[in-house]
């Protein structure tokens, strides 16, 4: 059975690996098409530059099994809530036809990560208006649910995923970004370089406590989740 797309998005390479890379490989491994789009090249981070950043981003979604991962050269620190960037993300909705929508969990320390909530959630709603024409002209595209994973909020998810058997992957992915999470001579002290791999580990394994497995990854969506399939 051919399962449809997924389509997760950031503000930067590696928020989506952060909040949800083992369940994006644990859908991989279903020959699920999970596409992940990055808004920004992340261009103002402490460590790294954009080409070192590309890279890393390369290697963690060939980790993952990412059929796809876009860029929309977004300006980083600069994702305000205007029709323009709606837009943008409007197009790659209807373009890759997702099933799904992830992105952050609004409530976050980074602006960023809670602005790329904000301009998905719209995106997602104006992609299925046939009146709203976006960049690529492309017709419309109805998303069934957003669901937000976390990147550094520890609120209550409202859905948890047995993730115990991918979790290795996911660990692999963060590792892939050396730039980010590996403190070195030429590096700036940030949150990101002092134990973030194991505060992010230590957070899926109390999720796991929760969903009584070793390991979770947790969810938070706006409405009611329905399944005819538990």
């Amino acid at each position: 059975m051919e399962l449809a797309n997924w389509l997760a998005i950031g503000a930067h390479a590696d928020d989506v690996e952060i909040g949800m890379g083992a369940t994006i490989k644990k859908e991989s491994n279903r020959s699920r098409n999970v596409i992940i789009c990055d808004l920004t090249e992340a261009e103002r981070s402490s460590n790294g530059n954009v080409a070192t950043r590309k890279s890393e981003a390369e290697n963690a979604a060939a980790i993952l099994g990412v059929s796809k991962r876009i860029n929309l050269n977004l300006p980083d620190r600069g994702l305000l809530l205007t029709d323009e960037y709606i837009l943008r993300i409007v197009a790659c909705i209807r373009k890759e036809k997702p099933e799904y929508v992830f992105a952050p969990y609004w409530i976050d320390r980074h602006p960023d990560h809670g602005n790329c909530a904000k301009l998905v959630k719209e995106a997602v709603f104006s992609a299925g208006i046939r009146k709203i024409i976006d960049p690529d002209q492309l017709p419309p595209h109805k998303v069934k649910k957003i669901f937000y994973y976390m990147i550094n909020s520890t609120e209550k998810p409202s859905l948890y995923v047995d993730v115990s058997e991918t979790y290795a992957h996911k660990i692999e992915a963060l590792k892939a970004y050396p730039s980010q999470f590996i403190k070195s001579e030429n590096s700036v002290d940030t949150p990101l370089t002092n134990g973030y791999i194991e505060r992010v580990e230590a957070r899926d394994r109390l999720n796991g406590f929760d969903a009584g497995t070793s390991y979770a990854e947790g969810f938070i969506t706006e409405q009611i989740y329905v399944t005819n399939n538990l």
